[in-house]
């Protein structure tokens, strides 16, 4: 009597509807964590070869001696260590002291060029709060110059820089009179200008967008009681909009510097292969010393040691910004 009792127990449990729902329920938890991965593989398998892919093999051609003499079969190439490393980082050598500089100039233009277009956009931002007739065509024309194709709008400026009949010189020079004669702007000190010129020209209306957008979660009660209680225009924006909009200002300065300090399509179709001295971004610099002198090799490891500066960067910037959070908090 006490044996069966046990084999009743489990034939009547494994009959019940709760033992048979038990595996389906399991099945079903499954298909439901596992769908969303299943969907995002193949945007994963795009990302890896399109991204992931050529940054090993440009890391890898980095540790070769890749001259024009191998670029048939790149993977021949003889192997050179850190050779391409030494040779970029040696400041007293002429490639690497050209490598510096080129750094240098390219810290400067990005820091002016993000806080150019972060008080340009912030000042369009708050402005474009306030109801008025037009805003909204207004709105549209502020973001002209981030809907524009970079190519067609930076050839724009090629042509209002020109030295004889270009837009610039003819209102600085002869209608305004504010020269003693017309500028040379791409080539000299000047190219530094003009191409700060269009990069802020090119980049305000994205942080303008940016911050427009966070504007619109500050709750309007806030103003009103500030100005109830005798606040006026520049305290409320110190003491309610700068602190509301820290996150997204956040974000959005370390998205324009990464774009900035990266940016190649400006400069090349500014000034074209060859950059000038005073606006030798780095990553015209490392397309010259890539594509110019064939030296892809070099070119490659002055690639891995920008890639190494830009995550040094955002990591700083990831701790900085969330040791922020969690003070505030």
């Amino acid at each position: 009597m006490t044996a069966t009792a046990p084999a009743a127990e489990a034939t009547v449990r494994k009959s019940s509807p709760g033992a048979a729902r038990g595996p389906r329920r399991r099945t079903g938890r499954l298909r439901r964590v596992g769908l969303p991965y299943l969907l995002l593989l193949p945007a994963l398998l795009l990302e890896l070869l399109v991204h992931l892919v050529p940054m090993v093999i440009g890391i890898v051609m980095s540790f070769k001696e890749l001259t024009q003499f191998y670029i048939r079969d790149w993977s021949t190439a003889p192997w050179a260590g850190l050779d391409n490393y030494a040779v970029s980082v040696d400041f007293d050598a002429p490639v690497g002291q050209a490598l510096l500089h080129s750094f240098l100039v390219t810290i400067a233009f990005t820091l002016l060029s993000v806080g150019l277009c972060w008080l340009i956009g912030t000042a369009a931002a708050v402005f474009m709060q306030d109801t008025f007739r037009g805003r909204g065509l207004l709105r549209a024309l502020f973001l002209v110059p981030y809907a524009l194709p970079v190519y067609a709008a930076v050839i724009t400026w090629v042509f209002m820089f020109q030295h004889d009949n270009g837009l610039v010189n003819h209102v600085l020079h002869d209608q305004l009179g504010l020269t003693d004669k017309p500028s040379f702007w791409l080539i000299g000190d000047n190219s530094f200008i003009a191409l700060l010129t269009v990069s802020v020209w090119k980049g305000w209306p994205f942080a303008f967008l940016i911050v427009m957008a966070g504007l619109q979660n500050i709750p309007r009660e806030l103003y009103e009681a500030a100005a109830l209680d005798g606040a006026g225009v520049i305290q409320q924006t110190r003491r309610i909009t700068l602190p509301s909009l820290r996150p997204v200002n956040q974000v959005l300065v370390l998205v324009l510097f990464l774009w900035t300090f990266n940016d190649f399509n400006t400069p090349y179709v500014l000034f074209g292969k060859s950059a000038p001295e005073a606006a030798d971004l780095i990553s015209v610099h490392i397309y010259q010393a890539s594509f110019v002198t064939w030296n892809f090799g070099a070119g490659s490891a002055m690639s891995v040691l920008l890639l190494l500066f830009l995550l040094v960067v955002t990591g700083v910037h990831l701790a900085l910004t969330s040791r922020g959070r969690r003070t505030a908090q």
